[in-house]
């Protein structure tokens, strides 16, 4: 029993150093995510307003002209997608397709984030129950100074781990609800894009014209069998079908 004691307390201290290694990398990550969230942040700002007027007065017949109005030079993911779709607005499936590959990348956008929630916390933990073994061993055998150690060890890690999964929850729970947003403006143009074709299809093929031929424009068509003899539409006498 002392054996499989021993051989888990070996196991549990020799992960202390990949723990801490791991939540550096990961709190170097979040200031990283964070600055780009900044940043993002601030795009967003500047085109929000600039897409919520245009998609307010856009119809079906004026959809085709969103694309001249979108800013030319924006690295936005949305702007990117928007255009994609206009340019593919006569091909229903590519259409579709873009709207999957947008929620795609906004997932691929997120899953740091998520990383972030995730693991900060499981490593921080982690890094706090470590250190224990070693500090209650030190305090057994009277080595206050070792268990102080391990005991800062423990608190550091615990706090490092918790700035990293809130860095990534706050900016997955503002991520989320952007692309949320985005998602929405891109099936409304979808929308428009499909009642344009309909439209357009009503005005090359009208009911009023797809409707039955005059009498005199018929093909001789039977109606009904009489002795062997069809009569025709018009009157006349057809040799039997």
């Amino acid at each position: 029993m002392n054996l499989i004691s021993d051989i888990l307390y070996w196991i549990s201290t020799g992960l202390l150093v990949p723990v801490i290694v791991l939540l550096i990398i990961l709190f170097c990550r979040a200031i990283l995510l964070a600055g780009s969230f900044y940043g993002q942040y601030l795009s967003i700002r500047k085109t929000e307003a600039l897409l919520r007027n245009e998609l307010n007065k856009l119809t079906p017949d004026t959809v085709g002209e969103l694309g001249s109005n979108l800013p030319e030079n924006s690295r936005s993911l949305v702007i990117m997608y928007m255009r994609q779709v206009l340019d593919a607005r006569d091909t229903p499936a590519q259409v579709q397709r873009l709207l999957a590959n947008f929620e795609i990348a906004a997932d691929k956008d997120l899953a740091i984030s998520k990383t972030l929630t995730k693991l900060g916390p499981i490593l921080g933990l982690m890094g706090t129950l470590i250190p224990m073994g070693p500090a209650l061993a030190g305090l057994a055998s009277g080595d206050i100074a070792s268990m102080a150690y391990n005991m800062q060890i423990a608190f550091a890690t615990t706090v490092v781990g918790l700035v990293a999964g809130a860095v990534g929850f706050l900016t997955q729970q503002v991520k989320q609800r952007w692309y949320l947003q985005d998602m929405t403006n891109l099936e409304f143009i979808s929308e428009l894009l499909n009642d344009k074709r309909s439209i357009q299809r009503n005005e090359t093929y009208p009911i009023a014209k797809r409707g039955r031929l005059r009498p005199d424009q018929r093909s001789i068509q039977s109606v009904r069998h009489c002795d062997g003899f069809c009569r025709c539409i018009d009157g006349s006498t057809c040799q039997p079908v």
